[in-house]
Order: C-alpha cells, then structure tokens, then sequence
C-alpha cells in the first residue's frame, strides 16, 4: 500500500471540504492552496515576488518537496506536469489577488477558499 501524499494541513483541508464547490472545483482550489504556498516560499528563497517565480525554481521545489519523491521515483515525467500545475495556478491566484487588490504572497487561505466559491455561484446562474 503506498503512502498517501499530503499537500494540505488538516486546516487547509477542512476548510476546502466544507467549501461549497463541485469535486473538480474542490481538486482547483487545493492545488491554487498548494500552489501559493510553495511559490510562496520560493519567493522569498530568492527574494523575488511570487509572480517572478520560474518554472525551473518550481522545478526544483518539486525535487525537494517530501511529499511528491516517491511520484518521482515512479514517474519521470511527473515532474513537468506538476510544475505547470503550480504555475498553472499563478491565473486565478492572480485574479484573486486583484480582486483582493493586494499581492499574491498577501492572500490568505479564506480568500482562496472563498473566490472559487464566488466564481462557482456565478458559473451556475
């Protein structure tokens, strides 16, 4: 049986469950949430802003990063497709903090949380 990977606190996960979203926008918001907090970090590693992050520093975030090794070892192409899903996420993390009207390393996770929830009523009606 192979370990469960992890890119959520308890916390972060609570929340996104208790989120009125479908499974497909429950699976976005995660990755947006796991998205910011590693470029995040990236960030300020090198001491740029998150929206300067490059897709070889996400790169090698993704080597580094505990919870994906195994993925690797498995998988050499998962490196690639994981790094353009957290870049992915730098579209609407962008649009989140321009609605926020504050950076992208400012938002939180309610506001992540609570823009796919805005976004989701508005597609339904």
């Amino acid at each position: 049986m192979q370990p469960t990977m992890e890119f959520l606190t308890s916390e972060e996960a609570i929340q996104v469950d208790a989120a009125l979203l479908s499974s497909k926008e429950k699976f976005s918001t995660r990755l947006a949430i796991y998205a910011l907090r590693c470029l995040k970090q990236i960030a300020a590693e090198k001491e740029i802003s998150v929206e300067a992050v490059t897709a070889q520093q996400v790169s090698d975030w993704i080597k580094k990063d505990e919870n994906i090794q195994q993925q690797l070892e498995l998988d050499s192409n998962f490196e690639l497709f994981f790094t353009r899903l957290v870049l992915s996420s730098l579209k609407p993390l962008k649009q989140i903090a321009q609605s926020e009207q504050q950076p992208i390393e400012n938002l939180t996770l309610k506001q992540v949380v609570s823009w796919f929830e805005q976004e989701s009523k508005i597609r339904q009606e």
